[in-house]
């Protein structure tokens, strides 16, 4: 196995990276900034973590090598079977890896924070939207990330209107950024009594959950605060205290609202992560923007970037409309198994990343 330099595991430049670190590490001036000397050791152990792993797999192809030449000199078949079982599954392992790589952004590796909007339809919209939280709550549990619902707005009959999760866990952000944008259902609605075929639209949005120490300027005197009384549709269990929160970033239009912690303290924080997300994630899109402007690329974001179809009637199937990958199980999706869509739409990001 060689390691790659360049675009891909550069093992001698993640060294490189690390003797800056450590040097850096031994002033301990820098500590006058505890969130930035937090961020520069955690850099620190993410970039050591990666180097252990890929010399790691490095020993590992030496020593299949050495075992299959001694198998081979002792005409020793189990021992040569063995080694191509590791072999192989060693080329699974590099594969997952190289799935990683693809995701190159600053924030990938971290937690995200993820909403759910339903479109206009009412009843129909709105039930779509809460079949795809589960979705993304089963695909959470599967690869054992924490959830958390920091807010949830239920529809009038059934389904919800809105619901934002934070989902923390190694990569999260990085996977569900192949989930943003508009999913859309076709079934035969369980609502119409007349049986017909019906369409949904719900929006997905996909945000970093940053941590403190990264730098997203918020002018408290640009963000209004009110609050309210959390409760579920039609006001029932509504709380006796004011809790809810609701956060308006003015210069953005920006609208944040939290409202299933138990006090308004944490409601507010839960509201400020949520709000510095979307900031940041304001700005990396108008970068992105720019940048397909520049290239003669279209792009449209929000309700106008629809993905993936999920089709139940009159035929089965769920297609990815960016990839063309496809899935001819639309249950087994809907109960959480995203990783074919999310591995093809790094695929598709790596081939676009290399024809730039």
């Amino acid at each position: 196995m060689s390691i790659r330099s360049g675009g891909g595991f550069d093992v001698a430049g993640m060294q490189a990276q690390i003797a800056e670190l450590e040097t850096k590490a031994l002033d301990a001036s820098i500590w006058n900034d505890p969130a930035s000397a937090q961020g520069m050791m955690r850099q620190l152990a993410e970039l050591k973590d990666q180097v252990e792993l890929w010399n790691g797999l490095a020993q590992r192809v030496r020593d299949g090598l050495e075992l299959l030449e001694l198998a081979e000199a002792e005409d020793d078949s189990d021992t040569a079977l063995a080694v191509a079982a590791d072999a192989d599954a060693l080329l699974a392992e590099v594969d997952r890896l190289e799935f990683q790589l693809a995701l190159s952004g600053p924030h990938d590796r971290g937690g995200a924070i993820l909403s759910i909007h339903a479109g206009a339809g009412g009843t129909e919209a709105q039930d779509w939207a809460e079949m795809l939280l589960r979705m993304y709550l089963r695909w959470a549990e599967d690869h054992r990330y924490k959830t958390a619902l920091t807010d949830r707005t239920d529809g009038e009959e059934a389904g919800i209107k809105s619901a934002t999760v934070e989902i923390e866990g190694e990569w999260a952000y990085g996977y569900l950024g192949s989930e943003r944008g508009v999913h859309r259902l076709v079934r035969i609605s369980p609502f119409d009594s007349s049986a017909r075929r019906h369409t949904s639209f719900a929006l997905v949005e996909v945000l970093p959950l940053l941590d403190d120490d990264i730098d997203v300027e918020i002018n408290p005197e640009d963000v209004q605060m009110d609050v309210f009384r959390a409760g579920s549709a039609g006001g029932q269990h509504m709380q006796k205290n004011s809790t809810a929160v609701r956060l308006t970033h003015l210069p953005s239009g920006l609208v944040v609202i939290c409202q299933n912690e138990r006090s308004q303290t944490q409601n507010r924080q839960s509201a400020m992560r949520v709000l510095r997300g979307k900031l940041y994630d304001l700005e990396l899109q108008k970068r992105e923007e720019q940048k397909a402007r520049l290239k003669g690329k279209h792009v449209e974001m929000g309700w106008g970037n629809q993905i993936r179809s999920y089709v139940l009637q009159p035929y089965q199937m769920v297609k990815d409309l960016r990839t063309e990958y496809e899935v001819g199980n639309p249950q087994s999706v809907l109960d959480g198994n995203l990783d074919g869509f999310m591995e093809a739409w790094m695929k598709e990001r790596v081939g676009e990343e290399e024809d730039a």
